[in-house]
């Protein structure tokens, strides 16, 4: 999942940017509201993590902004302020969920985790499950029927971003597009050795290939 993070304060955008990778997201990082306005409109983002405090154009601006133009996609506050009529403002804006800073970096892991099930109309469960498949998010650990499934980071991401869009064609630059961040080359030829990886770990029926259109993610009857 690639998510931006507008943050303007350096070492807490580093910390945040470490945790996240670590955890298997994908990161763009931002600190500039005009930048942020741009960019989170025109890169297909999952999730947008936006401070209010930002030099060049207020992080309230840079989300009325985006919800004027139509987009979607989830947006997580934070901010150095506790006021409720802050957490009121963001709110018919547009946000989605609003996180007061100092905080615990699992508690924002938990709120993103849930804006992003929420966003495919999954339910907020401990585990990701699709069929008998379960994605542990926190241990990057598959388990079938009971049985553990170790998965590397890259197999972890896209059997996410899988589970995450059940039924779904998806296509090689589409998961590209959102299992790398923009300094990061894409390479198709990578999608293919992850699925086939995948494959050889969970069945290779889990998987359908349409030719020419890309991958469709499903589960053993």
């Amino acid at each position: 999942m690639r998510l931006l993070l507008v943050e303007d304060h350096v070492p807490l955008a580093d910390q945040l940017l470490a945790d996240l990778k670590r955890h298997g997201y994908a990161v763009d990082w931002l600190a500039d509201g005009r930048d942020a306005e741009y960019q989170g409109a025109s890169e297909p983002y999952d999730l947008v993590v936006l401070d209010l405090g930002l030099p060049g154009k207020p992080g309230l601006d840079v989300l009325r902004a985006w919800r004027a133009r139509g987009l979607a996609t989830p947006v997580l506050i934070l901010t150095a302020r506790d006021s409720w009529a802050e957490r009121i403002d963001g709110l018919k804006a547009g946000a989605d969920d609003y996180l007061t800073k100092p905080f615990h970096p699992e508690e924002l892991l938990l709120r993103i985790q849930a804006l992003l099930r929420r966003a495919h109309g999954l339910a907020n469960q401990p585990l990701l499950a699709v069929g008998a498949l379960e994605l542990d998010e926190a241990r990057q650990e598959c388990r079938r029927d009971g049985q553990s499934i170790a998965l590397t980071a890259g197999e972890f991401r896209l059997l996410r971003y899988f589970m995450l869009h059940p039924g779904q064609l998806l296509s090689k630059s589409q998961l590209a597009e959102h299992l790398y961040d923009g300094e990061t080359e894409r390479d198709s030829n990578v999608i293919e050795v992850l699925v086939n990886r995948l494959r050889g770990k969970l069945g290779r029926e889990i998987i359908e290939t349409r030719r020419g259109q890309g991958y469709r993610f499903g589960t053993r009857p």
